[in-house]
């Protein structure tokens, strides 16, 4: 077994916009909210055209958080699978990255 709880698998196409926020928001709330609780964030940059992977990068400086970067666009089944291929959790969480979905709805 993993000391990970929990991977977050997050696949991301063109969104440099939200991604600092949404990394914001999650870290805060996880480690506020689910503090006793060990997890990896996984971002999957989609063969994004605009700054995205420049941001992820900046992003991954979080030593909780691992990138993948795909030369082209394979749409989102593709890089969720990524994302499991690489995962450590005992349990896989995904969101996607346009903010559709807040931190907080994880529990649900």
């Amino acid at each position: 077994m993993s000391d990970i709880d929990f991977s977050i698998i997050i696949p991301v196409y063109n969104e440099a916009k939200s991604l600092s926020y949404l990394h914001k928001e999650l870290t805060e709330y996880l480690d506020i909210e689910w503090e006793r609780f060990k997890y990896e964030v996984i971002y999957i940059d989609d063969g994004s055209r605009d700054q995205s992977y420049n941001t992820l990068k900046e992003i991954s400086k979080d030593p909780k958080v691992t990138i993948i970067k795909f030369l082209s666009n394979y749409g989102k089944s593709a890089a969720l699978q990524a994302g499991f291929d690489i995962a450590k959790g005992n349990i896989f969480i995904t969101i996607d990255s346009d903010l559709q979905h807040i931190p907080s709805d994880i529990p649900r």
